[in-house]
């Protein structure tokens, strides 16, 4: 028990202090959690084959054994951002490529069992995926105050904000999940994941929006602030015959701590709470050598108001040129502009294929939906989560009887969502359209004990 409490704490620390996070594919979740759920369109609620389950299904921990996982995923978000049409073809037109596509994501876990019928572990994760960072100087030949000029045009970016040091945000998340589950009898378990959540923000290039912020001071350009706050997870898993395991697992909303730095910015002064989810697998042995799973996941963004209320909302009276914007429908109010989001329903379908002894293949397909509409699209151009379907393979490699490596790719397809700005709060007019498409590729060391 001493042991697994050093275990325990250490990977707790070594989770603080992981780098940047951006995974926006299930809007901002990662399509899977674990590699082996990565290479299998994320299916995992029904799984118990390694020690993520803090992430996925807390019940299946004490049916994966005693495991350590470890793995990194090199992540490649390719999004774009186009103006057009703006000012009668003689606005603030212009297209900007963001920068920063490369993103190294850790994860792991450990579990052990403490009993043939309880085990204690720990699962560490991130999400992310508010990550833009397009240069200034891409809107030409207008000015955003209207008329050809390019000397002007240069010094400003395509939400006409200053063009140093550019547009963009990055939001990173990270969640350790400390899990204790218990089998009520041979087939079923319950298993539950205290969450704490850990979060750092930074927004930049946002001042053009003065004029509909609560606080203009707290917009923008305030460098990284962070947040804390804590939830839950809870699960079930149920072996219901020889071949088929059912799974379900609930995560509360996590209330985090207020971003004071950008109360001006997110709805009701600064809060960003992380959504809750929940999700239903079956996994099915067709034969000896081919397993099925599938899961249906609910991600419920829209009960955070910084991400689901809209950016047409009614109610804010701008103040121009100079801020702050009256009403608490204005960006910061307690019912503040937002980025628009929905809920979204995921789809997760995947195959594993036993190869031989030592190879095991998987395929994957996840469907998502796109949570932006056209309406919210401007304010979006920092926040393109708008991939529907990505399509996965991976494989398990033994190295010997205890340890083994596990590979998984990912390509999400290319989508594009445009709309007109909201000419009462950003009158330049025209058509916006943010695209994006990723690929992933990571791989991951797991060793039975």
């Amino acid at each position: 028990m001493i042991k697994l409490k050093k275990i325990t704490t250490v990977l707790a620390v070594a989770g603080l202090a992981l780098p940047g996070i951006a995974a926006a594919t299930d809007g901002y979740f990662s399509h899977g959690y674990g590699m082996k759920a990565k290479g299998m369109g994320g299916a995992a609620t029904a799984m118990a084959d390694d020690a993520m389950g803090g992430a996925n299904n807390p019940a299946s921990m004490v049916f994966a054994g005693d495991r350590l996982d470890v793995g990194i995923d090199w992540f490649r978000p390719i999004r774009t951002a186009e103006r057009s049409g703006s000012g009668g073809g003689f606005g603030p037109n212009g297209k900007a490529d963001s920068g920063h596509n490369n993103f190294f994501i850790p994860e792991f876990g450990y579990n052990k069992l403490l009993n043939q019928n309880m085990s204690l572990g720990v699962t560490v994760y991130g999400n992310g995926g508010m990550n833009t960072e397009y240069p200034g100087g891409q809107t030409s030949p207008a000015s955003c105050t209207g008329g050809a000029n390019p000397s002007i045009a240069k010094t400003q970016n395509l939400l006409c904000g200053k063009a140093d040091p550019g547009l963009g945000m990055n939001l990173q998340q990270l969640i350790i999940a400390p899990t204790l589950a218990y089998k009520v009898n041979q087939n079923n378990s319950f298993g539950i994941s205290p969450l704490f959540g850990y979060q750092k923000f930074k927004a930049e290039g946002l001042n053009a929006f003065s004029g509909i912020s609560s606080s203009p001071a707290n917009l923008t350009d305030q460098g990284d602030d962070t947040a804390s706050g804590w939830g839950v997870r809870v699960g079930w898993m149920g072996k219901v015959s020889n071949s088929v395991t059912l799974g379900a697992a609930y995560s509360s909303k996590i209330s985090m701590s207020k971003f004071d730095r950008y109360k001006g910015l997110f709805a009701d002064q600064g809060s960003f709470d992380i959504p809750e989810n929940w999700s239903l697998g079956i996994a099915v042995q067709a034969t000896p050598k081919v397993l099925l799973a599938a899961d249906y996941q609910r991600i419920n963004y829209g009960g955070i108001k910084a991400i689901n209320d809209p950016s047409t909302q009614a109610g804010c009276t701008p103040n121009q040129p100079f801020g702050p914007g009256a009403g608490t429908a204005c960006l910061g109010g307690s019912n503040g502009i937002g980025f628009g989001w929905g809920n979204v329903d995921v789809f997760k379908l995947g195959v594993e294929y036993k190869y031989t002894d030592k190879t095991t293949l998987r395929a994957g397909y996840n469907r998502t939906q796109n949570p932006i509409q056209s309406r919210d699209v401007t304010f979006n151009i920092i926040a393109p989560g708008i991939v529907q379907d990505m399509y996965t393979l991976g494989f398990t490699y033994a190295l010997d009887n205890a340890s083994e490596i596990t590979m998984s790719y990912m390509h999400a397809a290319e989508n594009s969502v445009s709309g007109s700005p909201n000419t009462a709060y950003f009158p330049v007019g025209g058509t916006d359209t943010i695209k994006m498409y990723q690929d992933s590729l990571g791989i991951a060391y797991g060793k039975h004990f």
